[in-house]
């Protein structure tokens, strides 16, 4: 069989591509929410418990399936959580009202909780580690691109079709990924198509595992290390989620944006995340190319993109819903360019067979702290403004780069 070049890169181009499915599926609710609102009479605290109902199954189930990935193995699990995720959001086309939306929602929670697990583990078996940040920034990328592709296919789909027909077509993406992934995928020593010089390099640039086995799971919370990575990821990845779940609905309430408008414009922030992920990404590998200590690259970046965030609140005082949404890409792509750095410290610390392990138990903190954080902004939203959640969602990035400095003194592998 003939060998491919630089195949790592192609596997990482297909676990982004993963994930943009994953959120194009998870973003056709916010797209679609000021229609279906108004069609089944919904306020915006019953869509905030709707919203809620998806992050509560993914925050559990992201514990459950890093676990579960470590166990089954990256090619099966993947394969296993894109049919679900597929099947429960073309069942929002079935949805009647708070209570059966936020069941699928539910449901599209359990399956879409392995999309990261899955990908850093896929990215501990195949990177060096000089290499993950990049990595990881190419695969965050993925939220971006789907957020950027969601709102005009949405839009479009709404206006000819109707929204029931929407989640049916965006569901249907992920069967077609699903081929791709059992054709790209095999585990490095395993894969038929890869050179012995690749697979060479990737060894080369992993550190030694020096267990044979996964650690209990309960061991995990032993290590500090590990409880920085999960409060900060708890602390700030509900900001994200604000732009993710809520920015058209703003767009509508206070902006006046059509439909169509919101097609049209609700993509641009999300583009600027995608650059400011590959930017974090690039950036921590060429500062460790550059003899920067692995510790100082991943925190320099974790800082400079949360202080970046801040400037958000200038929608606070500004009438213009363009200079208001460029603000707000700015914002993301600071958030992202952290993020990618923030993402890669399960990897950094631990070896591949607890990564998805790890990495389940922070994204499952970052879940569970957007869950809490989605119905307070419908009830913010209800009874004063949006302005108290933009004051919140500028400053929660700094705080959680201060967690990363309290619990993680030294970024190293740990075991």
């Amino acid at each position: 069989m003939a060998k491919t070049k630089n195949l790592r890169w192609w596997v990482a181009t297909t676990i982004f591509l993963a994930t943009t499915i994953n959120y194009i599926d998870r973003q056709a609710l916010s797209v679609a929410a000021p229609v279906i609102r108004e069609d089944l009479n919904l306020t915006n605290t019953q869509y905030g418990w709707i919203v809620s109902g998806f992050l509560l199954a993914y925050a559990i189930m992201q514990m459950v399936s890093g676990r579960v990935i470590d166990t089954i193995g990256t090619k099966k699990g993947f394969s296993i959580a894109v049919i679900w995720w597929s099947v429960a959001n073309m069942l929002h086309a079935f949805g009647r009202g708070v209570m059966s939306l936020g069941f699928f929602r539910f449901l599209l929670g359990i399956g879409e909780a392995a999309n990261y697990p899955s990908a850093m583990k896929a990215i501990s078996e195949w990177f060096p580690k000089e290499e993950r940040s990049k990595a990881v920034g190419i695969l965050n990328m993925g939220p971006g691109l789907g957020a950027i592709i969601a709102p005009p296919l949405m839009a479009w789909l709404i206006l000819d079709f109707g929204w029931k027909t929407a989640f049916v077509v965006t569901g249907v993406i992920g069967f077609l990924w699903l081929a791709l992934w059992r054709w790209v995928y095999y585990e490095p020593e395993n894969h038929p198509r890869i050179t012995q010089e690749e697979l060479t390099l990737i060894k080369a640039g992993q550190e030694k595992d020096i267990r044979t086995e996964k650690l209990p799971w309960l061991s995990y919370f032993k290590f500090r290390e590990v409880w920085g990575v999960t409060l900060a990821r708890f602390v700030s990845d509900g900001a994200f989620y604000f732009f993710v779940f809520w920015l058209p609905s703003w767009l509508a309430d206070e902006k006046g944006f059509s439909l169509m408008e919101i097609g049209m414009f609700a993509w641009i922030p999300f583009l600027l995340s995608d650059i400011g992920s590959f930017t974090g990404g690039w950036l921590g590998e060429l500062l460790m190319k550059k003899g920067i200590s692995l510790n100082t690259a991943r925190k320099s970046i974790i800082w400079v993109g949360a202080i970046l965030v801040i400037p958000v609140l200038g929608c606070l005082f500004i009438e213009s819903a363009y200079w208001a949404i460029a603000l707000i890409s700015f914002s993301l792509f600071a958030t992202q360019f952290k993020q990618a750095s923030l993402f890669t410290l399960p990897i950094d610390l631990f070896g591949k067979k607890d990564a998805a392990s790890v990495w389940g138990i922070s994204g499952s903190a970052g879940s569970f702290g957007a869950m809490l954080f989605t119905p307070i902004i419908g009830w913010l939203v209800d009874t004063i403004s949006y302005a108290p959640v933009f004051v919140i969602v500028a400053f929660l990035h700094v705080i959680s780069a201060i967690v990363v400095i309290i619990f993680i003194p030294k970024i190293q592998r740990i075991n």
